[in-house]
């Protein structure tokens, strides 16, 4: 995945984030977005890929993880619309969801949904990634998927 493929969120339209600390566990989870990539740990040895990133892979208990980029497609596997303004952070409403990656059947991630009202998001819908940039850290997050030459209105309208 290219930066031409992947947008960054707008500077302006950045609401507050609480950052995670970057380690070397986690650095190129965080930093992926830099280069417009999603990337996770993969076990080397049977290739499952690991999140959140732990030192040894829960499948086959090997050692060797590198990280790996993936597609950035992913499919809602549920959501809530929060209306509540716990903290400062995005404008209200908006959706968390756990999205489950494309390689991986029980690869998910827990982020945003955006660039669509909150009472368009289903679950099952197709979805991409893009990133908002803070310091040094690209955070995920995911919008609805449009192919090549469709609009956003006729990828909301297929999925």
């Amino acid at each position: 995945m290219s930066d031409t493929d992947v947008p960054e969120v707008e500077e302006t339209d950045k609401p507050f984030r609480i950052l995670p600390r970057i380690d070397d566990l986690n650095r190129a989870f965080w930093t992926g977005g830099e280069r417009g990539e999603l990337v996770f740990l993969r076990c080397q040895s049977c290739g499952y890929f690991v999140h959140p990133p732990v030192p040894f892979c829960p499948s086959c208990e090997g050692r060797e993880l590198a990280p790996e980029p993936v597609s950035g497609r992913a499919t809602v596997h549920t959501f809530t619309i929060n209306h509540q303004p716990w903290m400062p952070g995005p404008e209200l409403p908006y959706v968390v969801a756990i999205v489950e990656i494309a390689e991986q059947a029980d690869l998910r991630l827990t982020t945003n949904i955006v660039g669509c009202p909150p009472g368009d998001v289903e679950i099952g819908m197709a979805v991409q990634v893009v990133f908002e940039h803070y310091d040094d850290v690209w955070i995920p997050l995911f919008e609805p998927f449009v192919a090549a030459g469709e609009s956003v209105d006729a990828a909301r309208d297929a999925s």
